[in-house]
């Protein structure tokens, strides 16, 4: 047998697992609320998923990464585009996502809204 790091599968898996936030593990590890990935019928590794909440940081970060500076330096276009996508990847419906978001624009929670609220009107002219 492959060693669990070694194996194909899982480095195949990994860029899909770090996108979510998730943690991979040896299957002999997994808990009942982990998910086991298999291959070819013999069970490669097992993944993690992160708290709703987690994930909601773990986006922001990859965001800011992506962007290549804090979001709270962006200009407001940008800050628009980074709730659009927030919006479209559901973090507005964990709780205190607003805030959260909020506060790593380094705006208030009603500019968030407006954003929010100038999106949908977009969407439905």
């Amino acid at each position: 047998m492959t060693v669990f790091g070694d194996d194909p599968f899982v480095t195949a898996v990994k860029p899909l697992v770090d996108a979510m936030g998730g943690e991979m593990m040896p299957p002999d590890q997994a808990g009942a609320d982990d998910v086991v990935l298999a291959w070819e019928g013999e069970d490669v590794v097992a993944v993690r998923l992160p708290q709703l909440a987690d994930s909601l940081d773990h986006i922001l970060l990859a965001l800011e990464r992506k962007q290549g500076r804090p979001l709270s330096e962006l200009d407001r276009k940008a800050k628009q585009e980074v709730v659009r996508i927030l919006e479209a990847r559901g973090a507005f419906s964990v709780r205190h996502g607003v805030e959260t978001v909020a506060g790593a624009l380094g705006v208030s929670r009603f500019t968030v809204y407006n954003y929010l609220n100038r999106e949908n009107a977009a969407k439905g002219e």
